[in-house]
């Protein structure tokens, strides 16, 4: 009942931790990815002092600190799908744009330069044509612009009328992303976003500070991914704290077993040591009986608060699923952590044997065996 108990704080403190890291994994995965972390993201001050347009992409390629630069510009339209037409955005991209992003098709499949006539919609924009993410897929939509886009453009510039849905981005926006190169008719002067992927991680600084002297607006991912976490790293804590908690209350426990086994077996000490066994020979078996149950209290610690974070995990995502909502790992245990704790719960299970330890090794044989 004692390694239970020890085990019961042990796999409290994996649990919430563990919380902790995949509520933290989860959401890094959900909105980043390698390039994305090295991208920054360049808008307009607002001043109209400073635009972006081709010259700026030309001027910030020739820097050597910059790997790749992908561009993007909005345009007002109306998509028409069989029936039914709704006024959204068209975002002209390549698709180098949406993974210099970290944006991730929830279904369907990438826009691709082999397939330039596929275009993504956004959840938000799918709403306004009621029609499900199955059968939207491989719809074709047609775009209308307005004539104060298209003055001046003779029909057979216009190199396609309608576009493939290939894939259903998750998004709060209005929009359409399609391949800028099938709009390049539009001769579309300024670009509402320019990402900058830098060479390496310690090169994004210095190109932060070129473009902001410029007069643009600078940010990047990574800052909000830091900030993230700062915040988890604050709720690890917390919820450490309250496991840490459960390991106080278990560890008092194996305290007063580890005492009363010294009061049971008073007479087993006093026959020992008029036998000619050492202080230290006795004070160091009840430190290993303690260091023992602590240890297997770690193990089993590890192993309960492991399953309970499966069947949390699976009533979890149960509910979710059942709501229309999709399923995920709520819980994340990095191998160095799940180590740690065993070798914390083995040091605990040590610290609360020293005292009846050295209060075993001090009683004296003669007395022991008076109260036989």
């Amino acid at each position: 009942m004692t390694i239970l108990g020890m085990g019961v704080g042990v796999g409290a403190i994996l649990f919430l931790v563990s919380l902790g890291y995949g509520l933290q994994k989860t959401l890094l995965e959900k909105i980043t990815t390698s390039d994305s972390l090295l991208t920054l993201d360049v808008t307009e001050s607002g001043s109209g002092e400073k635009i972006l347009d081709e010259s700026f992409l030309s001027e910030i390629k020739g820097n050597g600190d910059v790997a790749e630069v992908s561009s993007k510009f909005n345009v007002n339209a109306r998509g028409k799908i069989d029936d039914l037409t709704s006024d959204l955005f068209v975002s002209g991209v390549k698709p180098s744009y949406l993974r210099l992003g970290g944006i991730k098709v929830k279904s369907g499949k990438m826009l691709s330069e082999d397939d330039q006539y596929g275009v993504l919609i956004t959840t938000s924009a799918m709403k306004a044509y009621n029609i499900s993410e199955e059968d939207i897929l491989n719809k074709q939509i047609e775009f209308v612009f307005p004539a104060s886009v298209t003055s001046g453009i003779n029909k057979s510039d216009i190199p396609k009328d309608k576009y493939d849905i290939v894939g259903i981005v998750e998004e709060d926006s209005n929009v359409m992303y399609a391949n800028s190169s099938t709009l390049d008719y539009l001769k579309v002067a300024k670009y509402e976003q320019v990402k900058v992927k830098c060479v390496a991680n310690n090169r994004m600084a210095g190109v932060r500070d070129q473009i902001t002297e410029k007069g643009y607006i600078v940010s990047s991912l990574s800052d909000a991914v830091d900030q993230a976490n700062k915040v988890f790293r604050i709720i690890q804590i917390v919820l450490g704290c309250f496991g840490v908690i459960a390991l106080i209350v278990s560890a008092i426990g194996m305290f007063n077993t580890m005492t009363i086994a010294l009061l049971e077996r008073t007479v087993e000490i006093g026959i020992m040591k008029s036998i000619g066994a050492s202080d230290l020979s006795i004070s160091g078996m009840f430190v290993t009986e303690a260091t023992i149950m602590g240890f297997l209290g770690g193990i089993g610690g590890v192993i309960l608060g492991l399953l309970t974070g499966e069947i949390f995990n699976a009533l979890i995502n149960f509910v979710a699923t059942k709501f229309g909502g999709t399923s995920l790992d709520l819980f994340f245990s990095p191998p160095w952590f799940i180590f740690m704790i065993v070798v914390f719960g083995t040091v605990v299970g040590c610290a609360t044997g020293v005292i009846p330890a050295r209060r075993a090794s001090n009683i004296d044989p003669l007395d022991a065996l008076r109260n036989k």
